[in-house]
């Protein structure tokens, strides 16, 4: 199992960065996109130099309702329409409808209104944890205010965390994902959360895109902490 950060506020050089995050999560049957960014042609140019193709992925898995989150998903869509799109139940009724009916270019070089007949994507609504595909969970939808879901990936070491923003707070998040064993490590965006001690034992501690404490972090755990950026990557 792989990780490749496409997407964030840093970027390695050559590649552009942008507020928000995306990552490709490639496992021995499938390949995950989770969340898309905010701009979609810096998603799928970014894509292109890392090797990857919209092609390559048939599950989406959408964090939460905020645009430096979700703000690619039309032109990821209209590039590669036929996939699973996983998103929390809360989401908007009318962008649920209008990204269930958005389908692939016939031609890229056409109008946007010109699409073809090609397969829509099939949503699925997401409540409570489940596993998604196979060794690929969600901690189901978290949060009062904001409602998000973060991914679990299991791994031979244990399992790791992919979160969008953390929102629901990280003790809220772990707990959930600590039901399907356990957490060695956590990428993503970590927000403002200031309880460190969650942070004790893992082996990964990937903070990028809304992290605030991130020299914090460092500082008590400099062995399991990277600051993660667009391009870089890491193997489970």
């Amino acid at each position: 199992m792989k990780l490749t950060v496409i997407y964030d506020n840093e970027a390695k050089e050559g590649l552009n960065s942008g507020w928000g995050f995306s990552c490709l999560i490639e496992t021995l049957g499938n390949t995950i996109l989770f969340d898309t960014g905010w701009d979609g042609h810096v998603l799928l140019e970014n894509m292109e130099k890392l090797g990857f193709s919209p092609e390559d992925i048939d599950i989406l898995v959408l964090s939460h309702q905020h645009w430096d989150h979700i703000g690619g998903v039309p032109t990821f869509l209209n590039m590669k329409s036929d996939v699973d799109i996983f998103m929390p139940a809360s989401f908007s009724p009318n962008l649920k409808r209008e990204i269930s009916t958005r389908r692939k270019q016939a031609d890229t070089s056409t109008s946007l209104l010109n699409m073809d007949s090609s397969v829509s994507p099939r949503l699925h609504d997401i409540k409570t944890p489940q596993e998604i595909c196979e060794g690929v969970y969600t901690t189901g939808e978290l949060g009062k205010e904001i409602k998000e879901q973060s991914l679990i990936l299991r791994s031979g070491k244990g399992l790791y965390v992919i979160t969008g923003c953390a929102h629901p707070g990280l003790p809220a998040i772990l707990d959930a994902a600590s039901s399907f064993g356990n957490v060695v490590g956590i990428v993503g965006g970590l927000h403002d959360s200031q309880d460190y001690g969650l942070f004790k034992g893992m082996h990964l501690i990937g903070a990028g895109h809304c992290t605030a404490h991130k020299k914090e972090i460092k500082m008590k755990y400099p062995d399991a902490f990277v600051d993660i950026f667009a391009g870089y990557s890491v193997e489970f």
